[in-house]
């Protein structure tokens, strides 16, 4: 028998059909989400909902079809955006996605939408965060009038696929849009309706492994969950020991815990069971390297006059060939600001005569990746974790930032030996969910490094 997971992410979309006996992987597909539109304001980061939806039915169903019997479909993606549907489950939108700037603008002379958001509610918002968002659109009545309710891509995926008219959200998902009570694990009806919001636009919400209803000839599907949360409960299989590092398009550190308060600058997110997730995020991440790939690009063909495909094939030809040099560079790649200072932008430091060369600056670049993730746990006070678990694309690929994390935290990096952990993650919750594993902890045994 087999099992699937599903990830709608940012920029590809995958998915994993899963062996339910040995765990390993059977085939994965992966395709470019090239369903980004261009808004009509700058601040608008918009996708549409129905390419989307179209390339995930597809990919649904030629699973089915090829590796009958299916046992259930786990479902998770890109967290903190929203759509609208209307009364009969139909987006009435595009999906504003996570790094949506609306909230960045300026509410009053003083404070942006987000931070005035943040002193009107007491809850921590950003701009990206569906509930920010969505503050913004009915501050500007911008609010489709046709809407009944607001959803994540993949609850509303996980709904098409039922057949279903109304959006169930987990946990996991609804926290991430904020106005979100960590004690009672729902959405904080005071806040929002203190803010002006229509409270009714907000779905039903889960903390359980649910199931929002049958695909085509009966397979099961799970309620979606968020891609942290996925990630996580698909990398590690001793959570109580272990910190996980995911290099994606953002990236996250992220750890255990059963306290719903920290540090300045972290977040809690809830995972199952009344446990948690103490989570850092940097919003640029594995895009800081993407970042440094297209100036060393544009410099060559500046200097050359003609054009090349892609500078990462010499990166990592550097990376393999040649050890750290000596008198580094000290670059923060926080090119997209930080959660609580969006304002914010990089840097690079200690620039001398002899030391501002293309080694320095690609050496640079992934020790401030790494030294960002390294600060946030620092921040958190923890110290008790023993195992480091590594992953997304972006430091699966990368054997240099593979050590560099190893080094930093000094600890043994381990990589699962399956690929697209957030898809994986989201199978194992889905196995719990239809009833073929009694908890989790039994789903992620599945779960090996290489």
């Amino acid at each position: 028998m087999n099992f699937i997971g599903l990830d709608i992410g940012t920029t590809t979309i995958c998915a994993v059909v899963i062996d339910s006996e040995s765990g390993n992987v059977v085939k994965t597909i992966t395709c470019e989400n090239n369903a980004k539109l261009n808004g009509k304001i700058d601040y608008e980061k918009i996708q549409s909902p129905a390419i989307i939806l179209e390339k995930c039915v597809e990919i649904v169903a030629e699973f089915d079809a090829s590796f009958s019997p299916v046992a259930c479909i786990g479902i998770t993606g890109q967290m903190h955006g929203i759509l609208y549907l209307d009364n009969c489950g139909n987006a009435v939108s595009p999906l504003y996605f996570w790094q949506d700037e609306s909230g960045n603008r300026m509410f009053n002379k003083h404070q942006s939408y987000a931070e005035y958001l943040t002193q009107l509610t007491g809850h921590k918002m950003a701009t990206g965060f569906g509930g920010t968002t969505l503050f913004c659109h009915t501050h500007d009545g911008a609010v489709p009038e046709d809407a009944s309710k607001i959803c994540t891509i993949h609850d509303y995926v996980a709904m098409k696929l039922c057949g279903t008219t109304e959006p169930l959200m987990h946990t996991t998902d609804a926290a991430s849009l904020g106005l979100f009570n960590l004690n009672t694990l729902q959405f904080d009806k005071e806040a929002i309706e203190k803010a002006g919001i229509n409270f009714s636009l907000f779905p039903e919400v889960t903390e359980a492994f649910s199931l929002v209803g049958k695909y085509n000839n009966g397979i099961p599907v799970s309620v979606a969950i968020g891609d942290n949360q996925a990630s996580f409960l698909g990398s590690v299989n001793d959570m109580e020991n272990s910190i996980l590092v995911n290099v994606g398009t953002g990236s996250q550190i992220s750890f255990l815990t059963d306290k719903t308060e920290t540090a300045e600058g972290l977040e809690i997110r809830p995972c199952f069971d009344r446990q948690f997730l103490c989570v850092g995020s940097s919003l640029c991440g594995g895009r800081a390297f993407a970042v440094l790939e297209e100036f060393l690009r544009k410099t060559a063909a500046f200097v050359t006059g003609g054009q090349i495909k892609s500078a990462y094939p010499a990166m990592d030809s550097l990376l393999t060939g040649s050890a750290q040099p000596a008198n580094p560079l000290q670059v923060s790649t926080q090119f997209s600001g930080t959660r609580n200072h969006p304002e914010g932008r990089g840097s690079v430091e200690n620039i001398g005569l002899y030391n501002f060369t293309p080694q320095h600056l690609i050496w640079g670049f992934l020790n401030g990746m790494v030294e960002e993730l390294q600060v946030m746990y620092q921040t958190a006070g923890d110290r008790t974790r023993t195992l480091l678990i590594g992953s997304g694309n972006g430091l699966r690929k990368n054997t240099a930032l593979q050590l560099l994390f190893a080094d930093k935290f000094g600890l043994e990096l381990k990589i699962p030996s399956h690929g697209e952990e957030a898809a994986f993650g989201a199978a194992l919750f889905a196995l719990t969910a239809a009833g073929y594993e009694r908890s989790i902890f039994d789903a992620q045994k599945r779960i090996k490094y290489n």
